[in-house]
């Protein structure tokens, strides 16, 4: 079973510890902050709920990025005094990271790592295909417990894609959306599929334990490998409208990273706002 490394103890990231140790998949979650006894403390909090929960995922805290080597997967959260791994800083944490012997994928979590992403690619030069944010599957899941609410189901009973750039370039893909495994449009009428869409802005960025759960999955998955399609960040473009722009769309993962960018089902209105949005954000 493998490790996943969560860079930073701060609320998301101390979230998302607990999140991979509920889940029991992998053998160890190592939690990583400068502000040491912080992470110490989240990560003996979170062992010692194992017997309740049950859990066997052994939780332990480092302070120097130098513990992330050996990885299976590394997952850049929130620090515990410095907020959001973002911005200049955020690119310099990133540097150190991508120095480190190691090949392993890179998971963003939070909502506002899309820039970094992209600058880790064109100014670090690190594979694409280890780039993978996170955030847009919180956002789906987001939107699909809104859709949920308004037909009084549970969001398990429906599948609602985004694609895009949220908050204002993300397209939801309603045509292809389904609830109860037909289609959305039987039990969701027209003008409040449109109500849900104008909430879209105000539903980003998700909150931390849903951006934690979304990290989750997409860190399992790039550790272990999974057939199953995930709407992440990462590069597209083909050169008509940009060349790596970061953006929402689903993915298909291997063990080490991205294995297949997929084509988001959308309509041809979709599309076109879609397109427009990739522009837009350029």
């Amino acid at each position: 079973m493998p490790m996943i490394a969560v860079i930073g103890a701060g609320p998301l990231g101390g979230t998302l510890a607990q999140v991979l140790a509920r889940r029991n998949r992998v053998r160890n979650v190592r939690l990583i902050d400068p502000a040491g006894t912080i992470a110490e403390g989240k990560a003996l909090d979170i062992l010692q709920s194992g017997p309740i929960e049950p859990f066997s995922t052994r939780v332990g805290a480092a302070t120097t990025l130098a513990a992330a080597a050996g990885a299976d997967a590394i997952v850049l959260a929130d620090l515990a005094a410095g907020g959001s791994i973002s911005g200049e800083p955020g690119l310099a944490l990133l540097r150190q990271v991508a120095n480190l012997d190691t090949t392993a994928p890179l998971v963003f979590a939070g909502g506002d790592q899309r820039e970094l992403i992209a600058r880790g690619a064109s100014e670090l030069h690190i594979s694409q295909a280890r780039l993978i944010g996170s955030a847009p599957l919180a956002l789906e899941s987001a939107v699909s417990a809104v859709a949920a609410a308004l037909i009084d189901a549970s969001p398990a009973d429906l599948s609602i894609g985004i694609a895009g750039v949220p908050p204002n370039h993300a397209v939801i893909a309603w045509d292809a959306a389904t609830a109860f495994h037909q289609p959305i449009s039987r039990v969701l009428p027209a003008h409040q599929m449109a109500a849900v869409t104008a909430r879209l802005p105000a539903l980003w960025p998700p909150s931390a334990y849903t951006l934690a759960s979304a990290a989750a999955r997409v860190a399992e998955a790039v550790a272990l490998g999974s057939r199953r399609r995930y709407t992440c960040f990462t590069g597209v473009g083909d050169g008509s409208h940009g060349r790596g722009i970061v953006a929402a769309v689903p993915v298909m993962f291997v063990r080490g990273g991205v294995r297949m960018v997929l084509e988001p089902a959308l309509s041809r209105h979709e599309r076109t706002a879609f397109e427009n949005g990739l522009v837009a954000s350029d």
